[in-house]
Parts: structure tokens; sequence; C-alpha cells
């Protein structure tokens, strides 16, 4: 059992799109990523994603629509559902998603994250 803080962990962070595991709780992982810029069109098909803003801004892009989210303002993607993050400035992140999922989802490319790397 240990503490952790959040803003020492993202300090720890340099590259943008490349998210850290900073705890597990059940068979769930809490990641820590910091983004800059346009993320890849992508979908997770068997798992709901909750995005929470630690620091900055950023916005998450729908087929239909989008949703900007601010400093301590979070947001859960359901399954299947196609979307796409952003953010103009650095903006750090909490992801909360089950141990395994790929960042990419059903995409793949240069921003294709190894799984299970901890800060």
């Amino acid at each position: 059992m240990k503490k952790i803080n959040l803003q020492q962990i993202s300090s720890k962070i340099s590259n943008y799109w490349s998210p850290g595991i900073v705890a597990e709780m059940n068979d769930y992982q809490i990641k820590i990523v910091k983004i800059k810029g346009d993320f890849v069109w992508h979908h997770h098909k068997k798992t709901d994603e909750l995005f929470y803003v630690i620091e900055g801004k950023m916005s998450i892009n729908f087929l239909d629509s989008s949703i900007t989210l601010n400093k301590g303002e979070l947001f859960i993607v359901p399954k299947g559902t196609e979307h796409k993050p952003s953010a103009d400035e650095e903006c750090v992140i909490m992801l909360i998603e089950p141990r395994g999922v790929r960042n990419t989802g059903n995409a793949s490319g240069d921003l294709t994250s190894a799984n299970d790397i901890w800060i």
C-alpha cells in the first residue's frame, strides 16, 4: 500500500501518447499519459474507457460530435464507440481501463504503445 501523487508522476513523463501504469485495482489499470496534437481514430470493442483531465484541456472527437474536457472533468467513452482524442496544448490525463487494453484499440501505427509499462 502506498499513496500516489499524480502531479509528481506526470513530471516524469516526457513522451506524448505513451500511457504508463501508476496503479492496478482488480483487473483494471490506472494510467497517466501526456497528450498533445491528434491521436488516431479507434475504438475498443470490449471495454469502456475513462478519461480524467489532471492538467490542461482536451477534446474527444466522435464521428458526429465532440466533447471538450477541462481540468478536473472526466468522460467515459462507451465500448465500441469510434473516437479520436486531441489536445491543442500539452494535457495530462488519467485513463482507467482493463489490463491488456491496447491504447490504439482496433487501429495500429506509430502511436501504438506497449502494454504493462509502469511509471
